[in-house]
């Protein structure tokens, strides 16, 4: 009965301890997230903070022109004053002036003619408006570059690190072999040294190739704000499309769609406006005023002892004008001149380095193009002479050295298409980016 006891109390304890020590088998290990192209820049958009203070820029814009459009309309504004003397005025027995005196003034004023500055003030705002959502789509085909980026980088990154896991395996099996024709005299011990050596560097060459995978993928969770050392898993994308159109073609469609030419083209405008508002002061400006007082004697200005006229109104139209300044505004309207030309020339800028954004990365695509095509015949062939040259030497017909390097040689081969591959893809994203198109494939 007591060993009954035991053994029903140690079941217990591993029943609540169970959990604690082995968590793994306490509940299920969730999914991993499978990401598809389309789903990281649609993780991207939404993580990014560029594109969130982008957004805000945006809104601050925003606030910025409706504050300029209420300045066309009338300001109302009121004061309340309490006033003491050393003593009240009295003039033939009479208070003229009383000690204490309490005033309240109700006021609005409203612009009739500023010199058209509140018009250039209002143009000024709806285009700092503009430009800011504009730069909201420039930070968003940015988001979209990095995204396409991170995504191939990953994928290339996997394919080399599977190239260099797949080396090991080949040169180790390899120089097993080596060791068993040692062991029985059949070849020196130099063949089997050179493949202990080749194994060293390809086990080194996997520890590169790992380090550039855990890369790749922070990089990945850190562009879509996730925990850095979240596993990433993404769909392959082996299958490419040529690109088929001409430079002249890219060109064409860089001038038409790229958003920083049509940015330049309002840092210009704004600056035109720039010059019309700095002419302000050659005119004079019209302002209309009026008021409405009550004066009192008591806190609640309704009159009193001395007071005549407790309350009353007035309206004025005041006009001014600053007629010298010691060339002050036309200074200033030189300055908004040079601005002006400091914008038309950042646009002549912007256009060269689109054009040979558009170039270099016109060719580079081109360039990793051919270098599929090349390639992917080769790695066939690379794949039969390192087959054929571990028979021969099997055989004893080839050395080891002619096996090393015909599985150097499938290494490089495999390695320079996928290169090439992934190449192709990023130089194309760029393109697409440099063009001014927001294309997913």
């Amino acid at each position: 009965m007591m060993i009954k006891k035991k053994w029903i109390g140690l079941f217990l304890c591993f029943v609540f301890i169970q959990p604690i020590l082995f968590p793994v088998f306490s509940k299920a290990q969730e999914p991993v997230e499978i990401f598809s192209l389309k789903q990281t820049i649609e993780s991207a958009v939404k993580a990014n903070l560029r594109l969130k203070s982008s957004k805000e820029e945006t809104a601050a814009a925003l606030a910025v022109k409706k504050a300029r459009r209420t300045q066309f309309f009338p300001t109302l504004s009121a004061s309340y004053e309490y006033n003491r003397f050393d003593a009240e005025t009295v003039t033939s027995g009479i208070t003229a002036v009383p000690k204490e005196q309490y005033n309240f003034v109700t006021s609005f004023s409203q612009p009739i003619f500023t010199g058209f500055s509140l018009l250039r003030q209002y143009d000024i705002a709806k285009l700092g408006l503009d430009r800011a959502q504009v730069k909201e789509r420039l930070v968003r085909q940015d988001i979209i570059l990095d995204a396409k980026n991170a995504y191939f980088q990953i994928l290339q990154t996997q394919k080399l690190h599977d190239i260099a896991q797949k080396t090991v395996v080949q040169i180790r099996a390899q120089k097993e072999v080596a060791d068993n024709f040692y062991q029985v005299g059949m070849t020196p011990l130099n063949d089997l040294l050179q493949a202990q050596v080749e194994l060293a560097n390809a086990k080194q060459g996997l520890i590169v190739a790992k380090n550039n995978l855990d890369n790749a993928e922070s990089n990945f969770n850190t562009l879509l704000r996730r925990p850095i050392n979240t596993p990433v898993v993404l769909k392959d994308i082996l299958d490419y499309s040529p690109f088929e159109e001409t430079l002249e073609y890219c060109l064409s469609e860089a001038e038409k769609n790229r958003i920083e030419i049509k940015i330049a083209d309002m840092e210009i405008e704004i600056s035109q406006k720039e010059i019309q508002l700095a002419k302000k002061d050659y005119y004079p400006s019209v302002d209309l005023k009026g008021n409405y007082f009550n004066y009192g004697t008591e806190w609640d200005v309704d009159g009193g002892e001395g007071i005549y006229d407790p309350s009353g109104w007035n309206i004025q139209a005041v006009a001014k004008w600053n007629f010298w300044e010691w060339g002050r505004t036309s200074y200033g309207v030189e300055e908004k001149h040079s601005r002006l030309a400091q914008a038309q020339l950042q646009k002549k800028e912007i256009f060269d380095n689109i054009h040979l954004e558009v170039k270099t990365a016109y060719l580079r695509t081109q360039e990793a193009e051919r270098a599929i095509k090349t390639v992917e015949t080769a790695i066939e062939q690379a794949k039969e002479n390192y087959r054929i040259n571990q028979e021969r030497y099997k055989e004893q017909i080839s050395t080891q050295t002619d096996v090393l390097i015909a599985q150097t040689l499938l290494t490089r081969t495999e390695t320079n298409y996928y290169n090439a591959l992934y190449a192709f893809k990023i130089s194309k994203a760029t393109l697409y980016r440099s063009i001014g198109q927001e294309v997913i494939e």
